[in-house]
């Protein structure tokens, strides 16, 4: 399946934080794997910036896209991440018009 979106983005949260976060994010990213029809949903925590969390996301349509924003598990998630302190967040969604390897 070719992607057409591509989201990059992060969420920052107070570095002591992090292990209240951490099951919460494996909910998200197992749901979202599980129901929302994504290609690539990659999360990881920042190696030398303590309390960042980078996302990238690869998916087939805009509308698979504005579907997982609105999904089940998304508020529950939000909900989690605000009790878990967040402090930032930004997401960026573009078009990928071809790929090719580098």
């Amino acid at each position: 399946m070719n992607a057409t979106v591509a989201v990059f983005g992060f969420l920052r949260f107070p570095p002591e934080k992090l292990a209240a976060v951490r099951p919460h994010l494996k909910t998200l990213v197992e749901a979202t794997y599980q129901h929302d029809g994504c290609i690539a949903y990659d999360v990881a925590e920042d190696l030398f910036d303590p309390g960042l969390i980078r996302f990238s996301e690869l998916w087939p349509n805009v509308e698979a896209l504005q579907q997982h924003l609105v999904a089940p598990h998304i508020e529950p998630w939000r909900t989690a991440a605000r009790g878990c302190g967040l402090l930032d967040r930004k997401f960026t969604a573009y078009s990928v018009d071809e790929s090719w390897a580098v």
